[in-house]
């Protein structure tokens, strides 16, 4: 059976009140006051997005050893570097041999969950036997916007192999479709986003239900056969 051996998460120490950044850009949009509580992590001056992955690889093979590793994907929309091997540096930081097959996913933001299933996949066909996964993010949300307000930095990471699972895979459906709810240019900073209404009513409303529709016809399954919805 295959599914998640181990996991593991890096948050940075620092924080900041959102009720802080609302005092200094409300006055920009004052309907972010909705999204003005509580605290979000914020990177270190030395932290990025591939020092976090490393924490959080680190945090995952606590107890293990790092020879169990067959391949690396690491999954971010911040890497770095743009033409250089990301993974490649993370499983040099966690000392993986040489011989580990390491990629990065990148771009979309649902990258992470594509990793997730590349590296299931690869092991299901008999061509790895334990695959190491993280995503991490440090995104930038433009002055003034609720992306400032949600945007926190952090990392996950899991292993995902055939013996002692802890939570067991037991299969996806998924949907390829440009729809441009957000999106951030080569050059940008930051990133833009449409109307919440258009991208719910548009996008959420249609996609989703879609997609369970057909996670259900795949594996011939009935709403009636979950306990929870996430």
């Amino acid at each position: 059976m295959t599914g998640i051996v181990s996991y593991g998460a890096y948050i940075p120490r620092y924080r900041i009140d959102r009720k802080v950044i609302f005092k200094a850009m409300g006055w920009l949009n004052p309907a972010s006051a909705a999204y003005a509580r509580g605290e979000k992590a914020v990177a270190s001056y030395d932290e990025d997005s591939l020092t976090m992955a490393t924490a959080a690889c680190m945090d995952c093979l606590t107890g293990l050893p790092t020879s169990v590793v067959d391949g690396l994907y690491f999954a971010s929309t911040t890497m770095p570097y743009k033409e250089r091997l990301n993974a490649g540096i993370v499983a040099t930081a966690l000392n993986l041999a040489e011989e580990t097959r390491s990629a990065d996913f990148c771009s979309g933001l649902k990258c992470g969950t594509t990793a997730l299933i590349c590296a299931i996949e690869a092991i299901e066909s008999g061509r790895a036997k334990n695959i190491l996964i993280s995503a991490a993010d440090d995104r930038l949300g433009k002055m003034g916007t609720a992306e400032e307000m949600m945007f926190g930095d952090a990392a996950a990471a899991f292993l995902v192999g055939n013996d002692d699972v802890i939570a067991e895979f037991k299969g996806s459906f998924s949907l390829s479709l440009d729809f441009v709810d957000h999106y951030r240019g080569a050059m940008s900073k930051y990133g833009r986003s449409w109307e919440e209404r258009w991208i719910r009513d548009e996008g959420v409303d249609k996609f989703i239900p879609a997609a369970i529709t057909g996670l259900l016809e795949k594996f011939d399954l009935n709403l009636s056969d979950f306990a929870k919805v996430i």
